[in-house]
């Protein structure tokens, strides 16, 4: 669990630091979307980063890794050496066709424009070296690149394809389409390693000591063992559990997990949450609002 976790927080600043390099695209033309979890069938299409412009779709796989990271794309392989020791991984550019054939079949389903779809592979550690190996090298090599050079690939697209398919209006239609079909991947981890309901630590927790159990006092959160108050620790509990349980919480679920008595509390809690309200009454239940109109 531990390695899967370093795992993942090296994936995380290694998408972190290419916005460095995203701020100096365009606004008015660029639409960025992070960590899209798309259904696909009894799977799911997983894009670390994607971007949307009028002549292009770009599908950025960001590689956070140390050492050297060989693509041999005769045997299309992706191996990583570091320190001496060689470790195979899944082969990134199979998954970026994977998720350019995605991209293609979601636009022609939903009567898109058909503006291409491109895929690409950054890598993001400025002290990583990499090479690509084997016949179809001169395929792969424009495919791959170190963050620094990341905004150069944009230009180079831009030139190869100058005509514009998709309107202003129609990225933020594909937009409002892409978060709505966003699912989040939860219970992965509860399921993984076989972790039960009952084994959690359920409860809204202190911001400062997170082993230690809030209540709720004078419309605030107290903890008795640092005798102090926090107005909005439930949010961390809230965003918890959508990623454990599930993209919606009903009163009595919220109320289950954060240890609160009272409807009417909970009620007042959620609806200050900034959430979407779904469903009727008695029947409400909440979730993170999607991409606005």
């Amino acid at each position: 669990m531990l390695e899967e976790l370093g795992r993942r927080q090296a994936g995380y600043l290694g998408e972190k630091s290419l916005d460095y390099y995203y701020r100096d695209l365009p606004q008015q033309k660029y639409m960025i979307l992070h960590d899209l979890n798309l259904p696909d069938g009894n799977y799911n299409c997983q894009i670390d980063t994607l971007l949307l412009a009028p002549v292009f779709a770009l599908a950025i796989d960001v590689k956070n890794m140390a050492g050297k990271l060989i693509f041999d794309t005769e045997n299309e392989q992706f191996i990583q050496i570091n320190n001496g020791i060689e470790k195979g991984y899944g082969y990134p550019i199979a998954q970026g066709e994977r998720h350019q054939k995605y991209l293609q079949k979601l636009l022609a389903e939903h009567h898109f424009p058909p503006v291409p779809v491109e895929y690409l592979v950054v890598i993001s550690n400025s002290n990583t070296t990499y090479a690509v190996t084997g016949k179809n090298a001169h395929k792969v090599k424009p495919r791959v690149c170190k963050a620094d050079v990341f905004l150069n690939k944009i230009t180079l697209l831009e030139k190869q394809y100058p005509e514009p398919l998709l309107s202003a209006k129609d990225i933020r239609k594909l937009c409002r389409l892409l978060v709505k079909k966003n699912t989040i991947p939860t219970s992965y981890v509860l399921n993984k390693y076989g972790i039960q309901k009952c084994d959690l630590l359920t409860g809204v927790h202190c911001p400062i000591h997170s082993n230690h159990s809030l209540v709720r006092k004078n419309q605030k959160w107290y903890c008795p063992a640092c005798d102090t108050f926090s107005k909005d620790a439930h949010i961390n509990a809230l965003n918890d559990y959508f990623l454990l349980f599930g993209p919606t919480i009903t009163n009595k679920q919220f109320r289950e997990f954060a240890h609160i008595k009272s409807r009417d509390v909970a009620k007042r809690i959620l609806q200050s949450c900034n959430l979407q309200c779904l469903g009727k009454y008695r029947s409400w239940s909440y979730a993170p609002k999607s991409f606005p109109e």
